[in-house]
């Protein structure tokens, strides 16, 4: 099996743990929320975490520590290395190594926008020059006609240049506690109200309904 397999192409081992497969995908971000919350705390029971900074630095530590786990466990039990963790994992590394090493929080802080901008000019790139690259993804999942991937192609990739645009503003206008806070606790609440959005679109342009509708 190759080590990269798109995210909604489940291996055996996914199916049958579900569960495991949640906690490392979300783990680290609680790992980062807890080290930040009690960085203090962490930095006088460990002193030794002192000459890492203070806790969001401490925080960035854990949060990269928890990542590598987080692949390395996915690689083991899941046989493959998911594409969009993967490839934030190696921002979150690149970004965390800068902050540690300047002792500068900024691109740890940046890593949020670099990621779902990547993301976002790969998709609206894609559409520009004819491929639906969301459907390359997502097509394990369900099947949509051509014009269906072209809209929820489209419809992702303005959604991440939009996460982009608030990790900026957040950061920037606002203190630490409340950035981490709207990283884990509001991120994902409105990806997953997004992705609610997006099933009238995918119902309407399902090729299995469009076909059954036409043999009725």
């Amino acid at each position: 099996m190759n080590n990269f397999e798109s995210d909604t192409q489940p291996t055996t081992e996914e199916r049958h743990h579900p569960l495991l497969k949640m906690a490392l995908e979300l783990g680290p971000l609680l790992v980062f929320f807890f080290g930040n919350l009690r960085g203090e705390w962490l930095a006088k029971t460990f002193p030794a975490l002192t000459l890492v900074g203070g806790p969001l630095l401490i925080a960035t530590a854990l949060f990269m520590a928890a990542t590598i786990t987080s692949l390395i466990v996915s690689k083991i039990v899941f046989r493959h290395l998911p594409v969009m963790p993967f490839v934030s994992g190696v921002v979150v590394m690149v970004f965390g190594s800068l902050s540690i090493w300047l002792q500068d929080e900024t691109f740890i802080k940046m890593k949020p926008t670099i990621v779902n901008t990547l993301f976002g000019v790969v998709l609206l790139g894609g559409l520009f020059f004819g491929k639906s690259l969301l459907g390359y993804v997502f097509n394990a999942a369900f099947q949509l006609d051509e014009e269906g991937w072209k809209k929820l192609t489209l419809r992702w990739g303005v959604f991440f240049l939009f996460l982009a645009v608030i990790n900026e503003a957040v950061w920037r206008n606002f203190s630490d506690d409340v950035w981490v806070n709207f990283k884990v606790w509001g991120t994902m609440p409105i990806t997953i109200l997004f992705t609610l959005a997006q099933m009238p679109l995918i119902m309407r342009h399902s090729v299995e309904q469009n076909t059954e509708g036409k043999t009725k």
